[in-house]
């Protein structure tokens, strides 16, 4: 894929904003955006947790609006925000567990993402992070209080039509299966992927009972080649770490079959798998092709390991133009990066939008 496939996918988006804008007839496509997972997706529900994966402070940020840190692992936006400012929302859904997280502001939505969380609640629990269920369980709060604001049938409405991004997995692998001795001792990579797609298939029947009906769920990504795996795992060599991405291949086709049964199991669901990582392994393995020069190292610091506490403005060799690397930090994408990504959620999950 180079500069056709990236050409195209914004060319599929234009279209769908254009077709969709005319239909729903104003400048937002959906009523309102919930978002749930780990630090791919946080917007700073970790700033005040007494936890070390957290983004609140230089240089994360430095690109965002008034450069500033707002807890996203990013020097800029995510993908979900392009994804918002694509959808035609002004705002962004805010970080639920911010003080301006009520009111009128979550009448478009809300982010209960937490970095280092995973389907597996001991993941986040490891990290003091939020666990997925407990996301829900604030998600089950919210509803609550937009029946306060809105009144009971807007809120249903509000409800029912709502986009639910899900981005989960990563770090029940990256931060805790490869490194718990505990769990590699019982459990084979094969076997810890059927305990979190249990545990997925549990989120989704409790999402939609609470009456989630459009849910996009994102892949794991080529976790092999992020740079602070190919440091950690293959110091001697600069290639991607082959058995975690043959891992996250098997995963992904799992987490299709299971969805596959989820949707004839749950009447009104329509429930889309968004592939991350054939763009990502794209965008790593051919950056030329798309404007990147650097897909090894992350901007940040040495770019090979650093990311929360580790990534700061004391970092020393921190680029000046994050725009030429695929990744931010040693696991998370750049702003620029989550752009070209963004374009490909956004063609993949037409039908939630529809």
């Amino acid at each position: 894929m180079g500069y056709s496939s990236s050409i195209f996918h914004s060319f599929v988006v234009s279209v769908l904003v254009v077709v969709f804008v005319v239909s729903v007839g104003n400048g937002q496509l959906v009523p309102a955006l919930f978002i749930f997972g780990d630090s791919v997706v946080d917007v700073g529900n970790n700033n005040h947790r007494l936890t070390l994966v957290k983004a609140n402070f230089p240089p994360y940020g430095r690109d965002f609006e008034n450069h500033y840190p707002t807890g996203r692992f990013c020097n800029g936006k995510l993908a979900t925000d392009f994804i918002v400012d694509i959808l035609g929302f002004s705002s962004y859904p805010p970080a639920y567990m911010d003080i301006q997280a009520k009111g009128n502001n979550l009448l478009n939505g809300a982010n209960f993402a937490s970095a280092a969380s995973g389907y597996l609640d001991h993941t986040a629990i490891l990290y003091d992070a939020v666990p997925l269920s407990h996301q829900l369980e604030c998600y089950k709060d919210c509803q609550n209080k937009l029946v306060e604001i809105a009144g009971q049938a807007k809120a249903a409405s509000i409800i029912s039509d709502a986009i639910y991004l899900v981005n989960s997995g990563s770090s029940d692998f990256i931060q805790n299966f490869y490194i718990n001795p505990l769990l590699n001792k019982f459990y084979t990579a094969d076997k810890f992927s059927d305990l979190l797609l249990q545990c997925y298939s549990n989120f989704i029947q409790n999402l939609h009972a609470l009456g989630a009906r459009r849910i996009g769920v994102t892949t794991l990504p080529p976790m092999g080649c992020l740079p602070a795996s190919i440091t950690l795992f293959n110091p001697h060599g600069n290639e991607c770490v082959s058995r975690f991405n043959s891992d996250a291949i098997n995963f992904n086709a799992k987490l299709n079959a299971t969805s596959e049964r989820l949707r004839e199991m749950l009447p009104g669901l329509n429930l889309v798998i968004l592939d991350i990582y054939q763009p990502l392994y794209d965008l790593i393995s051919n950056p030329q092709d798309y404007g990147f020069s650097e897909a090894r190292k992350g901007c940040c610091g040495t770019g090979l390991v650093e990311t929360a506490i580790l990534c700061n403005k004391k970092s020393i060799g921190t680029c000046a133009n994050a725009s030429e690397y695929v990744f931010w930090d040693g696991v998370h994408p750049s702003e620029a990066a989550n752009q070209v990504l963004a374009n490909n959620l956004l063609a993949a999950g037409a039908s939630l939008i529809s």
